[in-house]
């Protein structure tokens, strides 16, 4: 379809609360500029059919255009944070890595604190000669 055509001559999708509107509008458009023509007598041939606006659903090819560029922008920032996502697990894995021998020392660590301080304890609470 032409950008020329008037929109009474677009295809509506039938039964759309939007494309009765629309039709009514244009049905209403049209009547008054038929009276305004009758009215106005020999000025008639003069005055040229005034082209209708397009529906206001519609797009222009410059608007879809910048709609699916915006689309593609944000998915490649989303694959950019799933790569920043990536490096950031990758690195966790790496610390969880490191911290799982500290883990096993610390709790080893504590048990051997926990026998000492039974040991001293058992003892009296005395403290050992200095060596």
């Amino acid at each position: 379809m032409s950008e020329q055509q008037p929109a009474a001559d677009r295809q509506v999708p039938p039964g759309s609360a939007v494309g009765r509107s629309i039709e009514e509008f244009v049905q209403q458009l049209r009547g008054f500029t038929d009276r305004a023509r009758s009215a106005a007598g020999s000025v008639q041939s003069r005055l040229p059919l005034p082209a209708l606006p397009s529906p206001p659903g519609a797009m222009s090819a410059a608007q879809l255009r910048a709609v699916s560029d915006m689309v593609a922008a944000q998915r490649a920032s989303i694959a950019g944070m799933r790569a920043q996502l990536d490096a950031f697990d990758q690195q966790l894995v790496v610390f969880e890595r490191i911290l799982e021998p500290l883990v096993e020392w610390s709790g080893t660590w504590a048990r051997l604190e926990e026998a000492v301080g039974d040991l001293v304890r058992r003892d009296g609470g005395t403290e050992p000669p200095p060596a």
